[in-house]
């Protein structure tokens, strides 16, 4: 299905076909690639979590601070749909008394540009050069960590229960 355009665009897929399907899977350049269609807006990420390498695509959407994230199915991290930034929740001991709010790690997910052009969809894969912590999880190095990830995760639970 992939077919590189000029200028390092990958053609995904028909518009109607990705609305209807509101999930897409694609291995682009060796690269994972979760294709989302959320509230009239067309998202790409990294399909693997930054923190432990779970998969994204079934991840629930909702509105954090004012941010549309995806929420990790493995561990609920949360992770902005627009800029792949990490929010937590957590209070500040120094307020008396503490209250709850939404904090940045910072970018964690690596986000690619989509566009549209007369109803078929492409994706422009990310050219920031600096490491983002989604990159471990990526390629053929990626899927030996996955794989051990999985396995760390299956022997404590085993333990746990």
């Amino acid at each position: 299905m992939e077919k590189e355009q000029p200028g390092g665009l990958h053609f995904v897929g028909k518009k109607d076909e990705l609305i209807e399907a509101k999930r897409s899977f694609r291995t682009l350049e060796g690269r994972d690639i979760l294709i989302i269609y959320h509230q009239t807006v067309f998202y790409a990420m990294d399909s693997y979590c930054y923190h432990a390498g779970g998969a994204l695509e079934n991840g629930d959407i909702e509105e954090i601070a004012d941010k549309l994230c995806i929420i990790c199915p493995k561990h609920k991290y949360k992770i902005s749909l627009a800029d792949g930034e990490g929010i937590y929740k957590g209070t500040d001991p120094r307020e008396k008394p503490p209250v709850p709010r939404w904090y940045s790690k910072g970018v964690k997910q690596r986000i690619h540009t989509v566009t549209e052009t007369n109803g078929d969809v492409y994706v422009k894969l990310s050219e920031d050069t600096c490491w983002i912590e989604s990159d471990f999880y990526q390629g053929e190095k990626g899927k030996v960590e996955r794989a051990k990830a999985a396995a760390a995760e299956k022997k404590l639970s085993s333990v746990n229960d």
